[in-house]
């Protein structure tokens, strides 16, 4: 990705910020020292960046479960607030900030100070190619003077007193930083995408994993299955509880945080609490998913007998399937109950074993 250019910056050295991306702590570094510039501070410590860096980590750990790395002190000391908070995954960013903030729990505040070893200083690297091996290997105070010594870097330190260090962000990088946020902040992601594709192969929608879940507009699929119970009477899957017109609420079997996608075949009709309930969690296959086939099927008899299902299916089809291959396999007509459940089987335990094996807990309503 070309960022742009500058006639009094270096910004053939600032583009390999993130050549070396073992590590996700650079990516997360900078990221919160852009937005501070673009807040309009330049004089920053340590502690404000490391909070930024654990609160844009939040959502990552607890609510799509990614793996940043291992034994990753960022998450390590995400998954302890999420013990010690009793805060949801989806917490607002601000009150997560705010406790991040706030808390003196002591295994965080080491966490935190562990965070600030290396990443304040190894960042601008690619600017120091006069500093050698051992030269790094400094105490972080001398470290820090050692590289206040250097010329035209993006920031300096001021003074050292571990998490209230503070750095300098020097006035034409800032002015470059603010001027060319959005470019550069799309740099920045594209490089996160890639370090966490990297450490998570097999998981789906890393690029709508960056941030909090946003609402998501399922409106069509709430009005195909107003239409499929006006016409029969069903009940929701997980509670054996009745649907109506009123009560629908549509929940992500397999979920939403981990397949990242609204599409219809990992769709059904539940109740609010129950959807509730279930939240973030896997529904036990044994359990359940025998009677998502047989909700499933009963939508697929229904949209080829009725033709105003069949348009309704058609609209939410636009949207919500949008593998030509798998709508075809699922939906095309004539399809037994047996072979239809054989077929979304084939589609659905793959999705399902993943996000198994990427933590996501069982769940089964307690009755």
């Amino acid at each position: 990705m070309q960022l742009p250019h500058s006639d009094i910056l270096d910004i053939a050295h600032f583009s390999r910020l993130f050549d070396n991306k073992s590590e996700c702590y650079k990516l997360f570094w900078f990221q919160a020292i852009a937005r501070k510039i673009k807040e309009g501070q330049k004089t920053i410590t340590f502690e404000a960046l490391i909070d930024e860096m654990i609160a844009d980590a939040w959502y990552m750990v607890l609510e799509y479960r990614l793996n940043l790395g291992p034994n990753d002190a960022l998450e390590r000391v995400v998954h302890r607030l999420g013990e010690i908070s009793n805060m949801k995954s989806c917490e607002k960013k601000d009150v997560v900030l705010e406790y991040v903030k706030t808390c003196k729990d002591k295994e965080v505040l080491a966490m935190k100070r562990t965070l600030s070893y290396n990443v304040p200083y190894r960042l601008q690297a690619p600017f120091m190619e006069s500093m050698k091996g051992t030269e790094w290997k400094r105490s972080g105070k001398n470290l820090a003077e050692r590289i206040n010594q250097e010329q035209r870097l993006m920031y300096y330190f001021l003074q050292f007193r571990g998490l209230n260090t503070q750095i300098q962000i020097q006035e034409e990088w800032a002015d470059y930083i603010d001027r060319n946020y959005e470019i550069i902040q799309g740099w920045v992601e594209l490089n996160l995408i890639q370090y966490l594709q990297r450490r998570n192969p097999s998981v789906p929608g890393i690029v709508d994993k960056l941030y909090a879940p946003k609402e998501r507009n399922l409106e069509k699929v709430k009005k195909y299955w107003k239409i499929l119970v006006s016409i029969k009477a069903v009940c929701e899957i997980y509670g054996d509880k009745p649907l109506n017109e009123k009560n629908i609420s549509i929940d992500h079997f397999v979920p939403w945080s981990y397949v990242a996608h609204d599409e219809l075949w990992n769709l059904t009709p539940t109740i609010r609490s129950i959807n509730s309930s279930k939240s973030n969690s896997l529904p036990d296959w044994n359990r359940y998913f025998p009677m998502l086939c047989k909700m499933e099927y009963l939508s697929y008899e229904l949209m080829w007998e009725y033709p105003e299902v069949h348009k309704a299916f058609d609209k939410c089809a636009k949207e919500h399937l949008n593998n030509p291959e798998i709508r075809h396999k699922l939906y095309q007509r004539g399809l037994t109950e047996t072979e239809f459940s054989g077929r979304l089987e084939e589609v659905m335990s793959p999705v399902y074993q993943s996000a198994k094996s990427m933590g996501f807990s069982s769940w089964s309503l307690r009755t």
